[in-house]
């Protein structure tokens, strides 16, 4: 007996009338296993990692000057001398104003922030931490693309029949950001602290900078906070993931919405035009902001109470002002007002879109340009 190499099992139509089996529909149904086969076995799981660090690596060097100015809003010592400036205007604090008004306050401030950092301190300041910022970002970035983008496929195949479904997305959105969130939480509690210092050494006059550079900023954390030290924020983090998962989930839906259109343009057998392809980029870059926006819109005070809880602010008796994450929402709700717990929005929000927009669209582009897909 001659043995003969198992095929794959596929679906084999038969003429409706006769019962026969359709040849010319055998014919494809082999060649689309015998594709997906393929396909499989050609894929790039590294793929992800690399465009997702290319991604990141160009959005952040893009958009550093807003980084810059969200982190400054954002943290203590900013706050601290934004609220003496109120005192000698006259005016009083946010969380005795109306939250519209309180809102048009901090975008005035912010404008009148971001246009004097280049006067005082040069425009090299706009990208302080940028250094830092990109150590963080890269490997955040290929991680949580390389773990999105490989995890998609195992959930989708091992639970979901292959199918490119929302339950898919949602498992792995949750995994990559866990995974990404403890493998970088130290480093972006360095970039914090560190682009923070110089605004510490300033409101104590007499010192110097605090740290030296990332490794000491290291070596100090360990000494005086312990191995944990450089966890601070992490359940924040944690938090985050809630914005992560939704930003995927609301992108992977407005791509499917852009395929439906491209399938429908392929049906319509119509060649198509430039406008076409500039619709179907310009679409997945708006998706990708417009997610974006949702998300962090929803989900931004966990930024302001990261941010808080990385930088270890000490009260009037040295001891740490915010001692959990919880500790953290209620201490900065009950003295600063619901506006602060949004402070850091609009440049934040100016830089987290056309961030996202430019991520994603390296992204997509790296892996195109590799023969791989972004779909499962």
């Amino acid at each position: 007996m001659v043995a003969t190499s198992a095929a794959p099992s596929v679906p084999i139509s038969q003429s409706r009338e006769l019962g026969q089996i359709d040849p010319s529909s055998a014919s494809t149904s082999v060649q689309n296993a015998a594709s997906s086969q393929t396909n499989i076995k050609d894929r790039r799981p590294w793929a992800h990692f690399v465009a997702g660090g290319l991604g990141g690596m160009t959005a952040a060097t893009l958009t550093s000057p807003l980084d810059v100015l969200k982190t400054r809003l954002q943290s203590t010592f900013y706050q601290a001398e934004l609220a003496a400036r109120r005192t000698a205007k006259g005016i009083p604090p946010p969380s005795q104003m109306s939250f519209l008004r309180a809102s048009w306050l901090h975008i005035s401030e912010t404008g009148a922030i971001l246009a004097a950092i280049p006067k005082v301190e040069g425009w090299r300041a706009l990208f302080k931490g940028l250094g830092p910022n990109l150590i963080g970002v890269v490997p955040a970035r290929a991680i949580n693309f390389w773990a999105y983008g490989n995890g998609k496929k195992f959930y989708s195949h091992q639970f979901f029949g292959g199918q490119d479904v929302a339950g898919a997305h949602l498992l792995a959105a949750a995994t990559a950001g866990i995974i990404t969130g403890t493998a970088t939480n130290p480093i972006w509690l360095v970039k914090t602290r560190l682009q923070l210092d110089k605004e510490h050494a300033k409101g104590a006059p007499g010192q110097g900078r605090m740290y030296r550079n990332a490794w000491d900023c290291v070596v100090k954390t360990v000494r005086h906070e312990g191995i944990r030290g450089l966890y601070r924020g992490l359940t924040a983090s944690y938090l985050g993931v809630s914005e992560s998962t939704l930003q995927w989930m609301l992108y992977e839906q407005a791509k499917r919405s852009l395929a439906r259109r491209h399938d429908d343009l392929v049906l319509s057998g119509r060649t198509p035009t430039t406008w076409d392809k500039t619709v179907e980029w310009t679409g997945k870059l708006t998706a990708a902001g417009g997610a974006k926006f949702v998300a962090a819109l929803i989900t931004y005070p966990h930024e302001v109470v990261r941010t808080r809880l990385r930088q270890a602010p000490v009260d009037a008796s040295g001891r740490v002002k915010y001692t959990g994450l919880w500790s953290c929402f209620t201490t900065v709700f009950r003295e600063e007002g619901m506006a602060s717990l949004y402070g850091g929005l609009v440049p934040h929000m100016f830089r987290v879109v056309p961030s996202a927009a430019i991520m994603f669209g390296v992204y997509e582009g790296v892996l195109w340009s590799l023969g791989e897909s972004s779909s499962v």
